[in-house]
């Protein structure tokens, strides 16, 4: 694995992994690449130090103030909604997991009752499901799958 530290052609700066350069480069190539912030898709590798560990790196300093998120806060506003949206939607509605076009058809054809429902879907599927006028449409976030 390799980690690279990306920019954005608006000057956002943010890092991502990758499994090697090359897979870096075949995304980058393909335009599967965007940035988290504000979704552009022209990311190029910004410039990166190697990150060295001696003897003198291993012990913690407690006195270093955090200046940075840690990977399970928001660090942006952008990011700060989406918690928030993702809240809201857990809280107001029902998680069917894998069968959400499924179920979002029995709603519609009225062989369940009328929820609110989200969860997961191949593009296929969510593709019929908007060509059939049923009113889906994609999370800006991947859902929390639950177990057990």
């Amino acid at each position: 694995m390799i980690r690279y530290s990306l920019k954005c052609n608006a000057g956002h700066g943010f890092e991502s992994w990758f499994q090697n350069a090359a897979a870096f480069a075949t995304l980058l190539a393909a335009g599967e690449l965007a940035c988290p912030i504000c979704g552009r898709r022209e990311v190029d590798k910004d410039l990166m130090a190697p990150h060295l560990r001696t003897a003198q790196t291993t012990v913690v300093d407690a006195s270093v103030e955090r200046t940075a998120p840690g990977l399970s806060e928001p660090g942006s506003d952008l990011e700060k909604a989406i918690a928030a949206l993702r809240r809201q939607i857990a809280e107001t509605s029902e998680y069917v997991g894998l069968n959400f076009a499924s179920e979002a058809r029995r709603i519609h054809d009225g062989e369940a009752p009328e929820r609110a429902i989200y969860g997961e879907a191949r593009a296929d599927d969510a593709r019929k499901l908007i060509e059939d006028g049923l009113p889906v449409a994609p999370l800006p976030f991947l859902p929390t799958r639950k177990v057990n």
